[in-house]
């Protein structure tokens, strides 16, 4: 009777997670639901557990970015950009950063064997720019990547969850070797990079959240639906995790272009087969709770990138807007908005008011003058002006603080940045030295990871001296 009533607790607890998350129907009928039933946890559950917890909500703040670098490889003194983009004044506790364009789409690159050249050097003046910023040692990069059994997991007894603190998880690749730093010194950490061709995305988190809050499954996926619907000059590469009970998921795409009526079809076209073609599949590392496998069964979810959608207008008509800077006026005419409506393709999404200039296209001439009306130069396409860099948002509670671009001259495109602030719940732990098996690392009070021994105490082991040495 005693093992029967151990079963309906587990099956009830897992059941609670499943409402919590919100995830299992989600990704099962592919779309985002929002369950009514009661999300309290019985009593005796939490009695079950031998633990005292205590749920409450922090607010995390993330910051989005999106750059087409016209297929220029970043220089040095390409630093002060990105400074100015990360807009390091009013720091996140996360970095989620998405390139198109991070090499040239010529048929050897697109065809050919990835190089992970490019996002390496990408993901090396990133990590400078966000520790430099705090007076953070850039530790000498690693020769080789970390594995997974170089990631620190946090297990709850009985529930199976999980963290991983200062790597990635799910995915290693050549990439991150020489952006995947040791655990002292630094102030953010490298936690997921993937790279499609052009397209690139690269996730970075603060080592302070790291150690507070549970992160895990971090998965990665790519998209590839450019030439001939399959290729990868265009298309999307995503990451999916989960912070807590919240599940996030972040999508940094490159669309068909084209000014032309009619092109947004083929936009509309690729958005639809990136949703449906972007997939996170369990591995054999899961816990036992549900993991979001499709991307709107996640609870939050960023889109962002060169979405290359145009202004149903002239240029003639669009630059005296331009010159008024009536954005409002503007955007009544721009395609993604149709598209946020009743019956388009992003329905339901939201995005923060435009108060900026278009962010394309601009004079390869390093100036701030947009190409439409130019005398042609040698090579260089002539088009209207539009905002073809954007960031949308899908899911409940999701706050923007900022949405703004930058200025560098850097491409014909101008960088884009949002700043988000997100709730998230937190269950901690108010009495971890409560029948812990040994050898399970729990966040304490000080934020410090200290694992349990046999007799219930505490004992220093490497990650805690490291964590120590490098506040």
């Amino acid at each position: 009777m005693d093992i029967e009533n151990r079963k309906s607790k587990t099956r009830r607890i897992r059941e609670w997670f499943k409402r919590k998350n919100r995830r299992a129907d989600a990704y099962q009928r592919n779309e985002v639901s929002d369950d009514s039933e009661d999300d309290s946890l019985d009593d005796d559950l939490v009695g079950s557990l031998e633990i005292d917890p205590c749920i409450f909500t922090n607010e995390l703040r993330i910051f989005v970015g999106t750059w087409n670098v016209a297929g220029r490889s970043p220089v040095g003194s390409l630093a002060v950009d990105v400074n100015e983009w990360l807009n390091l004044k009013d720091a996140a506790d996360m970095y989620v950063l998405g390139f198109q364009e991070i090499v040239p789409l010529k048929t050897k690159n697109v065809i050919g064997v990835e190089d992970p050249t490019e996002a390496t050097n990408w993901n090396l003046l990133i990590g400078k720019t966000l520790n430099d910023k705090y007076g953070c040692p850039w530790l000498t990069p690693m020769l080789n990547p970390i594995s997974s059994e170089n990631y620190h997991f946090v297990r709850f007894p009985g529930l199976g969850r999980r963290a991983s603190f200062g790597g990635h998880s799910g995915f290693t690749g050549p990439e991150l070797s020489k952006a995947q730093h040791a655990y002292g010194g630094s102030k953010y950490k490298l936690m997921a990079s993937k790279k499609m061709v052009g397209v690139f995305i690269s996730v970075w988190m603060n080592k302070e959240f790291l150690t507070k809050y549970c992160i895990s499954d971090v998965k990665v996926s790519s998209v590839a639906c450019g030439i001939m619907g399959y290729l990868g000059n265009k298309g999307s590469v995503s990451v999916s995790m989960s912070i807590e009970g919240t599940s996030f998921c972040f999508i940094a795409a490159h669309l068909a272009s084209g000014e032309k009526r009619g092109d947004e079809g083929r936009r509309n076209h690729q958005v639809s087969e990136i949703f449906r073609r972007t997939s996170f599949p369990p591995s054999s590392e899961d816990d036992d709770n549900p993991h979001p496998i499709t991307i709107p069964g996640h609870d939050r979810i960023f889109w962002f990138g060169d979405l290359n959608y145009r202004l149903y207008q002239d240029n003639i008509l669009a630059k005296e807007f331009i010159k008024k800077q009536d954005w409002k006026a503007l955007q009544e005419f721009d395609q993604l908005r149709k598209e946020l409506e009743d019956g388009g393709v992003f329905e339901g999404w939201r995005e923060g008011n435009i108060e900026f200039a278009p962010t394309y296209k601009y004079s390869s001439a390093n100036c701030n003058r947009y190409t439409a009306g130019l005398p042609g130069r040698s090579g260089e396409k002539q088009r209207a002006p539009a905002w073809c860099d954007r960031i949308l948002w899908y899911g409940k509670g999701v706050r923007q603080l900022s949405y703004f671009r930058s200025e560098s001259k850097f491409s014909d495109h101008r960088p884009v940045s949002a700043l988000f602030s997100i709730p998230i719940e937190v269950m901690k732990v108010t009495n971890p030295r409560k029948v812990f098996p040994t050898g399970t690392f729990l966040p304490m009070s000080s934020g410090k990871l200290e694992p349990i021994d046999s007799k219930g105490g505490a004992r220093s082991t490497l990650l805690s001296l490291i964590s120590k040495e490098s506040v």
